[in-house]
């Protein structure tokens, strides 16, 4: 079992938003936050993002500005240009203001768009980002990110070709998939990762452990087991993975099935007493009961609320492919 792959997987909770931007200077603008990730990609020209807090952040061509919380940021060609009024938002590309462009030579074109995420249990992989992820273009490095920011510019670039729908929705996956992976392996590179996912993801018997625990989460398992399968001794295997992950193995295990179980519940129509022997769970009640302490309903109710809060509307249903802005 891939661990980043299915944790991306269970964040998920709608179609991706994406759209081909033209801006031309000056331009400043607001993006309100939200509950996804946002992301630009810098085809041609430069501009600058303006974090909520630090200092702003220079994007050239082939630069990706990732923001796994869908924080509150900005745009514009100049740090200084007066940023615009109300804000934007990134869950969807609008089209419109093509004219009001001619004459003026474009400043940047970018790729942005959105990922909807369940926000109401964040997997702590994700929370272990920073509020912006900054992936400058260099030679050689990243060349499968780099061929699919190509491919998704190629195919947002000209009119809707057969397939293009499922196109695009399989580059978004594999674009977010490549921004993590290209993080953590920078992570990794610069020994920044001595501790938390991106040391989790690349420590042999971390990973072993965590590879077992997604795989097979209704397993009864031990801590002795999990240290079996790291090849360390239980002690040790404990307090390395406490370590690295942030949580005890069996807390994590705990956590992984109750949000295991809230995707079956938004996802499927699954009876409640089969989900909770899916994730371990001989009884219901003790099911539903460490499922309410995660998420504060039981999990009829929290199916319930999931369909109201994720059932599909205009812009989930809409086609992805969400056209140019220029303005």
């Amino acid at each position: 079992m891939d661990v980043l792959s299915d944790v991306v997987s269970a964040a998920r909770t709608g179609r991706p938003h994406s759209g081909r931007v033209t801006r031309s200077a000056p331009f400043a603008e607001r993006f309100a936050p939200v509950p996804s990730a946002g992301f630009h990609i810098v085809l041609q020209g430069t501009c600058w993002l303006l974090p909520s807090q630090g200092e702003p952040i220079a994007l050239g061509p082939g630069d990706v500005a990732f923001l796994p919380r869908g924080s509150a940021h900005g745009l514009a060609d100049d740090p200084t240009t007066p940023v615009s009024e109300p804000p934007s938002t990134l869950t969807e590309v609008h089209e419109g203001g093509g004219e009001a462009a001619a004459g003026r030579p474009p400043t940047v074109i970018m790729l942005c768009g959105a990922y909807l995420l369940d926000g109401s249990g964040p997997h702590p992989l994700l929370n272990d980002l920073p509020e912006v992820i900054h992936l400058p273009t260099r030679v050689g490095r990243h060349r499968e990110l780099r061929a699919a920011v190509e491919l998704l510019g190629v195919e947002l670039e000209g009119d809707a070709s057969p397939g293009s729908d499922t196109v695009l929705l399989t580059l978004l996956d594999l674009l977010l998939l490549y921004i993590l992976r290209a993080w953590f392996e920078e992570q990794r590179v610069s020994g920044h990762s001595a501790t938390g996912w991106a040391a989790a993801l690349h420590d042999p018997a971390v990973a072993a452990a965590l590879r077992a625990i997604h795989a097979n989460p209704g397993r009864p398992w031990t801590v002795a087991e999990l240290g079996a399968r790291a090849r360390l001794s239980r002690a040790a295997f404990a307090r390395r993975f406490t370590q690295l992950v942030g949580q005890p193995p069996l807390t994590y295990l705990t956590w992984w099935r109750m949000t295991t179980a809230a995707r079956l519940l938004r996802t499927s129509d699954v009876p409640v007493n089969t989900i909770a022997q899916q994730v371990g769970y001989s009884s219901q009640y003790t099911f539903t009961h460490a499922f309410k302490r995660q998420y504060g309903l039981p999990p009829g109710g929290y199916r319930h609320h999931a369909g109201s809060r994720w059932h599909p509307g205009p812009a989930d249903q809409a086609d992805t492919r969400t056209g140019r802005v220029e303005v």
